[in-house]
């Protein structure tokens, strides 16, 4: 499966954005979707994530009631809506897919990486 990113950019402290990521190739609906970070000097960290049937979501505390992760099969797209940004949160942004079969909590279990959108934001 092919994925592209869209929607990064700068934006002032307290300000919103919302990443997109487009996904083609394969069965859309079939894999566990997530959104991963990485910042400068920093390690990849998983964001958040949706399994494939829409269930339970995961977020990492630092994002939880800023961050929405959302996923439209019919658009074959997924969406991380950014509020209440901090500088904290300048990053690239991925989105990422994983088979159903895997764990969608484990940033191993991903086989699929877009190219990345930088979030900048500024103090």
């Amino acid at each position: 499966v092919q994925l592209v990113e869209s929607g990064g950019g700068l934006v002032q402290a307290g300000g919103s954005l919302r990443l997109s990521c487009a996904a083609s190739g394969r069965t859309f609906s079939r894999y566990h979707m997530g959104w991963f970070r990485r910042a400068p000097g920093k390690e990849r960290e998983l964001v958040a994530a949706m399994p494939w049937s829409g269930g339970s979501t995961y977020y990492i505390d630092s994002v939880k009631g800023r961050f929405t992760i959302s996923r439209d099969n019919a658009k074959n797209t997924v969406y991380l809506q950014m509020n209440s940004l901090k500088p904290e949160d300048t990053a690239v942004y991925y989105c990422a897919a994983a088979g159903i079969f895997s764990n969608y909590h484990e940033v191993e279990d991903y086989d699929y990486w877009g190219q990345g959108a930088q979030v900048t934001v500024s103090s």
